[in-house]
């Protein structure tokens, strides 16, 4: 870049990014600064962000409440440790969320990543059984196209064959992943999986609604139904990630809510603390809970990340929470979703396009194939916007707060690079 600032000469160097060939990759853009939903780069250029920085930033980047909430904090409380000591925002988050989670999803266990929410998840699974003294559970059943995390735990319920995590076949704990039970032949494998090992399981885990980072690949409530009845018959808990479509992206706050599917554990992570600070939770029901309320400390959940319930990270997702009460977030979602869906529908008229569809604030244009990635992420740049195609998938998950306009120049400008890539 020419003219770089003297912090990207001195740093980058050292700086090993995400997801990224460091030597064959585009060069990272330097950003000054950020608002609404807008990047502003170093060299004055400015971006329409199209992905809310990975899905978090649901009302927009800078938000004036939430930085009010921030800076207030920061005077009063950073941080400090929640082993035998509690602070107001951890509590009154931990009481918002059981509030808005359906059933008697109560008791909320806070980390610092999605990835650790999902480890805990499955941990309180797994030890729910043997506080129970019932030792063969030990096994999490996961579906293909789903994506749970990066570290070496959730890598081991990922899709194995989707390519980011098979080069550690031989490290990970193995843990079985099947089709979704969606349609009649899946219906049945997955029926038949249960009658064959129900008895080697603590725990069915699944994305809700969408499966994101293996390829945003939807289905509907009928399957989280049929989930849940499974779990029911076979004993099982039934988890939830609800770290991509919770708050609002899907259209509905969580789809934990879907009438006769709620969870027994739900990970929740990205928008919640509003995209400021790094922030996730495990929520578990009373059953789950109760499993754990002993008088034998063995039986006590021994995990704790230093920076968990970190105070700066639950006041900005307390001040997020007060967005969603006083202003139109989820109106927002489905508005999004009414416009994105004519807009993208127009690419399934160019070659190569294979599937357009969309879910609440997630738009998703699936092409056959993308041969040259870069050459795709600089033509989008060029016109503007941010957007990060990933396997085959060009997608839009827009801060809930974006205006028509915005979101007409996302769309057009898939269009319109689409268009030009040919078949």
């Amino acid at each position: 870049m020419k003219n770089e600032p003297d912090w990207i000469s001195r740093g980058l160097p050292h700086l090993w990014l995400p997801y990224t060939q460091m030597k064959t990759s585009l060069a990272p853009l330097a950003v000054a600064r950020t608002h609404g939903t807008r990047i502003v780069l170093e060299d004055g250029r400015e971006l329409i962000d199209g992905i809310a920085s990975w899905w978090t930033a649901c009302h927009g980047y800078n938000h004036p409440h939430i930085r009010a909430a921030l800076e207030r904090q920061a005077k009063e409380l950073p941080h400090v440790m929640l082993g035998g000591l509690v602070h107001k925002q951890a509590a009154e988050l931990a009481a918002r969320l059981s509030a808005l989670l359906p059933g008697d999803l109560d008791h909320v266990f806070f980390s610092d990543s999605g990835s650790v929410a999902v480890e805990v998840a499955m941990k309180m699974a797994t030890q729910y059984w043997l506080n129970k003294n019932v030792r063969g559970r030990k096994k999490i059943l996961a579906f293909k196209g789903g994506y749970h995390g990066d570290t070496i735990a959730t890598m081991a319920v990922c899709d194995p064959e989707e390519g980011m995590h098979a080069l550690f076949s031989g490290l990970l704990p193995e843990h079985p992943v099947i089709d979704l039970p969606r349609d009649d032949e899946s219906i049945a494998a997955f029926d038949t999986f249960l009658e064959r090992h129900a008895d080697t399981l603590a725990a069915i885990l699944v994305e809700p609604m969408v499966q994101g980072a293996g390829g945003m690949l939807f289905h509907d409530e009928r399957v989280l139904q049929r989930l849940r009845r499974a779990a029911d018959k076979y004993e099982l808990l039934l988890i939830y990630d609800e770290i991509f479509t919770g708050f609002g992206r899907t259209g509905p706050m969580f789809v934990s809510a879907v009438e006769g599917a709620t969870p027994d554990i739900v990970t929740l992570g990205k928008g919640l603390s509003g995209g400021t600070l790094p922030l996730a939770a495990t929520i578990a029901s009373k059953k789950v809970f109760d499993a754990f309320w002993s008088d034998d400390p063995m039986h006590a959940l021994m995990h704790g990340p230093t920076f968990m319930g970190n105070a700066l990270a639950c006041a900005a997702a307390n001040a997020s929470l007060d967005l969603f009460e006083s202003e139109p977030r989820l109106v927002q979602a489905n508005e999004i979703a009414s416009q994105m869906g004519p807009a993208l529908g127009r690419c399934l008229e160019l070659p190569g396009v294979k599937d357009v569809r969309v879910k609440g604030a997630i738009g998703v244009v699936e092409l056959a194939h993308i041969d040259d990635m870069n050459a795709l992420k600089r033509a989008l740049v060029a016109k503007g916007v941010w957007v990060r195609p990933f396997r085959t998938i060009v997608y839009l998950t827009p801060a809930l707060t974006i205006g028509e306009d915005d979101l007409e120049r996302l769309t057009t400008a898939i269009f319109h690079v689409l268009s030009a890539r040919g078949p």
